[in-house]
């Protein structure tokens, strides 16, 4: 499976933003200077272009969920074809995929970290091993963490940094037993403020 092997905190600067991409035991501009975009020279303005604006915006989500283009494509797809916004449908699908879900519950301190522990059969989904990290979590659908790995070191320390981080309304997490249900679908109000979904959209409906 192809994945992004580089600096993580430098697609964090090329974006202008925290995507969220590190544990978060230190604040990132602790780390680096987030407001200087990689290559630019000192004192040069930038002009954004319609489709560079659209460009950014897709190039944003995907690395913060850490989905390729070629699959990123596929939500879309589906998206379109569901009953209802568009671009609400699209930021649903990748918000219920099981590494997302891992990380939103405060079981990992990343999604990077929540589609290794997956990988490695870490996770139970209604009590079956799911290996697979876009695998789609429905309503009701019990998400749990082996009991091998319970008194991981890094679970623990997920578990610690999730108090710093705002709990979803759309989920109920035990953290004392490892586990999570979905009780319901995210709104957009539950998804991150500062994504401009509907330029994804004008970017694929070109």
């Amino acid at each position: 499976m192809a994945k992004y092997l580089g600096p993580k905190l430098k697609l964090s600067r090329r974006e202008n933003t925290d995507l969220y991409l590190k544990s978060g035991i230190r604040e990132i501009n602790s780390k680096c200077n987030i407001k200087k975009i990689p290559g630019q020279k000192k004192n040069r303005k930038i002009r954004f272009s319609e489709y560079s604006l659209q460009l950014r915006e897709k190039q944003k989500v995907k690395r913060i969920y850490g989905i390729l283009e070629k699959q990123f494509k596929n939500y879309y797809i589906k998206a379109n074809k569901l009953k209802g916004n568009t671009s609400i449908n699209l930021l649903k699908l990748i918000e219920l995929r099981l590494d997302n879900i891992i990380y939103r519950m405060g079981f990992s301190s990343t999604r990077s970290e929540a589609r290794q522990f997956i990988s490695h059969k870490l996770i139970l989904v209604n009590n079956y091993i799911v290996n697979i990290p876009s695998y789609q979590v429905s309503l009701s659908d019990k998400i749990q963490i082996n009991k091998k790995a319970i008194n991981y070191k890094c679970i623990k320390l997920a578990i610690k940094l999730f108090k710093n981080r705002e709990k979803p309304k759309w989920l109920n997490i035990n953290h004392k037993k490892c586990y999570g249900t979905l009780i319901k679908l995210p709104d957009r109000l539950d998804i991150y403020n500062n994504i401009n979904e509907q330029l994804i959209i004008e970017l694929y409906s070109k």
